[in-house]
């Protein structure tokens, strides 16, 4: 199983913009990744959001380059300081690849949880409008596969 975690793209301050949609660069970002994937064929079964606008714009805008079969959904508890345990226990569960486009410290936790353990020390540098994916091998270990940040693509 493939697992796809996306950091939201770049969002206005709050002071800005109290809904913080995305920056121009945040757009930007996401759209360079999502051109980069869409060649690959990914598909997933499903792509989690947290319902906050800076994740919901970038979950669609990523959505032609990781074709979710089943939508784009939202969860409410993937909020940046949401406890990470039921929706730990929600892809366990699952047999196919999903993505989550969320917030830090979250993501941090999860893929620390995942691939080590426990949720601390941070080990991957997750980036905004970036994707890790992280895959559990017949092993049942979790392992970080790949990553791409969009300051790496032109």
């Amino acid at each position: 199983m493939r697992l796809y975690l996306v950091q939201h793209g770049e969002a206005k301050p709050e002071s800005v913009d109290p809904d913080r949609s995305l920056t121009d660069k945040g757009r930007h970002d996401v759209e360079k990744i999502t051109s980069f994937m869409r060649p690959m064929g990914l598909s997933v079964r499903s792509m989690w959001h947290s319902g906050k606008t800076r994740a919901v714009r970038t979950a669609e805008l990523l959505a032609s380059g990781l074709t979710p079969v089943e939508g784009i959904l939202q969860r409410d508890d993937l909020a940046p300081n949401h406890p990470i345990e039921p929706v730990k226990r929600d892809i366990l569960d699952e047999a196919e690849d999903i993505a989550i486009v969320g917030h830090l410290p979250f993501l941090s936790k999860l893929s620390a949880s995942l691939v080590t353990g426990r949720e601390l020390p941070e080990v991957i540098a997750f980036r905004q409008g970036g994707i890790v994916c992280i895959e559990q091998g017949e092993d049942q270990a979790w392992r970080v596969a790949w990553m791409i940040v969009p300051e790496i693509l032109f």
